[in-house]
């Protein structure tokens, strides 16, 4: 294959992962850095032994964009629209961090203009080793009839209030990925959904009218039912993890020596070197997602996340909020 040329839209902290990432994978030849303060895409090309290009000074223009095998996305999600716009008309496979959009209007009119261009959307936790274990065991039948799963979304520490400000809410930044995970696991799309939030310690949630505290109650297409606890503060670590049970076998993910909880009886050992935030838990979940993105570049394997599933978990999210204000179970055919 000719030398692969890849651009990095963004030079933040998503940035500076993909980056590091394509820097590590000996198939990418060139990485090129494009962002807002030049310094920042600057140094992040030192780093990782790329190159620069300026900034677009209109970003919904094609021609104002370095020609490459694909793009990574990774600037903000009020962005996404005009950048995917402009990036599209150029052909080239995308990877876009989630959310697409905060709106699904918005992320309808993102999906139709990127027409047949492929977009890899940053769901990275389909790409930790314990959840796609979980996911070869309910694929291949090992498991048997999937009765039923447990997620576990805590993070360690509160937003700040810009930041809790500007989320989307707890369903829309946080549990997307759960809720995503549901659909990608299940084999089956969400049919119902029961959700509740509340402030239970930080009254930064309370005045962005948001949760720190939420359950969700799923049901699927085919019957399964699926539980999701999420808390934005957990005091002993970043705790994200999950159950499968069906008729022939039982299956955990997440549960291990760095597993962030102490255990009021019997002698696992948990909570060794507890993980200190989701780019911990994560991180090579992430790496593991960009190897996925060089290879659709590659044209070696179909897109692992397609927009679809972004509409998908953010409509889910949309009920849950629905559901928590109305206090009722929300069918999904409400929302479209």
């Amino acid at each position: 294959m000719q030398l692969m040329r890849i651009v990095v839209v963004g030079a933040g902290r998503m940035g500076v992962i993909r980056a590091e990432d394509l820097a590590a994978d000996g198939r990418v030849d060139e990485i090129v850095i494009t962002n807002r303060n030049p310094e920042r895409a600057a140094e992040l090309a030192a780093r990782v032994g790329g190159s620069i290009a300026p900034w677009p000074t209109d970003t919904t223009d094609p021609n104002a964009w370095p020609i490459a095998d694909g793009y990574a996305v990774t600037t903000t999600t009020d962005t996404h629209a005009d950048i995917i716009g402009a990036l599209a008309s150029l052909g080239r496979p995308l990877l876009i961090e989630k959310p697409l959009a905060m709106s699904l209007e918005e992320t309808d009119r993102i999906i139709d203009l990127s027409g047949d261009v492929t977009m890899q959307i940053g769901f990275q936790r389909r790409f930790d080793a314990g959840i796609r274990a979980i996911k070869d065991a309910i694929d291949s039948g090992r498991l048997g009839v999937l009765y039923t799963m447990t997620l576990t979304a805590h993070d360690m520490t509160p937003g700040s209030p810009d930041y809790i400000a500007g989320s989307g809410g707890t369903f829309r930044d946080m549990l997307v990925h759960d809720l995503d995970l549901a659909r990608w696991l299940s084999g089956s799309e969400i049919a119902t959904v029961y959700a509740t939030g509340h402030v239970r310690d930080n009254p930064d949630y309370a005045a962005a009218n948001d949760h720190d505290v939420v359950a969700v109650h799923l049901t699927m297409a085919n019957g399964v039912p699926i539980l999701i606890s999420g808390t934005r503060h957990d005091p002993v670590g970043h705790d994200i993890r999950m159950e499968a049970f069906g008729s022939l076998d039982s299956i955990s993910a997440g549960l291990n020596h760095r597993t962030p909880i102490h255990l009021a009886d019997g002698d696992l050992n948990v909570d060794a070197d507890p993980y200190g935030g989701f780019m911990d838990r994560f991180r090579a979940a992430f790496t593991a997602e960009t190897s996925a993105f060089v290879d659709v570049v590659r044209g070696e394997r179909d897109n692992p996340c397609p927009p679809e599933a972004s509409r998908a978990a953010l409509a889910a999210a949309v009920a849950c909020e629905i559901s928590a204000r109305e206090g009722r179970v929300v069918d999904m055919t409400e929302i479209g």
